[in-house]
């Protein structure tokens, strides 16, 4: 739940689409609408001359080679160098993926995730947050797959480049990517709820919907923060700064009215936690906790929206949240 009501993803992708008057740099991305955009080619999987690796395999920084003294073919190629045995990716699934990278054109190497300020890029496959060498190459393949991509300019930063990467204008970028996570949008939390304390709300499980949160009859809304764990992941434990996927609801303590659910945007929603990117109430409780888990939240006021109405949030409510933790990246 960012600070205002309703949540609209800006992740900073560093690998953003470029936009027609500048090149992309990290921050909100969306994609070009300019109408002059030249048409992304269909990818194929062979083409020569084609580049070679060394180095570690999957899960690690790959050795990129560029044919010597040859020019790439201008086709957009997405060649599968190991297949993974894991979940196939789908347009619009929430794809974690690292990533090394390589200019053909000047025979430079790239910043990559896999170095030491490097992070992996989280974005929803196919959405056109992304270069095309990575929003469409991933479509269709696998989990536990690594990719190796040559992208001609209109499949990477097509004719504005990207300083922030060192990328000219009209440069041919070649990519090594590791799919190493994937979640359909409507992907949700299973296994046996802990009640809450009477005190607090109580909650159904709805499956693919968002859950009923009931409040409790004559119940004073909490002066202080309160939060408990209904289901206890498993997985890595948040970390201040860190982008999470969530699906979450929302309701108003004072009349149990939803005011706001990750269903209601299509599903699985990003957020980035730790920062002041949303509601103290969510960033004093959802870091430590573990991937996995769905926590309840009552947040007072001062910790929510304060003395601010937001859209049908009036001014200095007590906001209730059920939010499954459905990755940390």
């Amino acid at each position: 739940m960012r600070r205002t009501a309703g949540l609209l993803l800006t992740l900073p992708l560093l690998l953003a689409v470029a936009c027609s008057s500048s090149p992309p740099a990290a921050g909100p991305a969306t994609p070009t609408t300019a109408s002059a955009a030249p048409t992304v080619p269909a990818p194929v999987g062979e083409a020569s001359p084609m580049p070679t690796l060394s180095g570690g395999g999957y899960g690690s920084k790959a050795t990129i080679t560029i044919p010597e003294g040859q020019q790439p073919s201008g086709q957009f190629v997405v060649n599968t160098v190991t297949e993974g045995e894991r979940a196939t990716v789908n347009k619009g699934d929430w794809v974690t993926v690292n990533y090394t990278a390589k200019n053909w054109t000047t025979g430079k190497d790239l910043p990559s995730s896999y170095d030491a300020n490097g992070k992996p890029q989280l974005y929803q496959a196919g959405s056109g947050q992304l270069v095309p060498a990575l929003d469409q190459s991933v479509i269709g393949k696998k989990v536990g797959s690594r990719l190796l991509v040559v992208a001609p300019p209109t499949a990477a930063f097509g004719e504005q480049g990207s300083g922030q990467l060192g990328v000219n204008k009209g440069d041919t970028v070649v990519f090594v990517l590791d799919i190493m996570e994937s979640l359909p949008p409507d992907s949700t939390l299973s296994g046996t709820m802990t009640e809450p304390p009477a005190t607090m709300p109580q909650v159904k499980d709805n499956g693919k919907a968002p859950v009923t949160i009931t409040i409790p009859a004559g119940q004073a809304p909490p002066a202080e923060l309160q939060q408990a764990v209904l289901i206890k992941g498993e997985g890595k434990q948040v970390k201040s700064g860190q982008t999470l996927v969530v699906q979450y609801t929302g309701v108003l303590w004072a009349n149990g009215q939803q005011f706001d659910s990750s269903w209601t945007h299509g599903g699985a929603q990003a957020v980035q936690i730790g920062t002041g990117s949303v509601i103290e109430g969510w960033d004093k409780s959802l870091v430590g906790q573990n991937v996995g888990s769905r926590v309840l939240l009552a947040v007072p006021p001062a910790l929510g929206y304060q003395d601010k109405a937001q859209g049908s949030v009036p001014a200095n409510s007590t906001l209730v949240f059920v939010i499954d933790i459905l990755e940390a990246v």
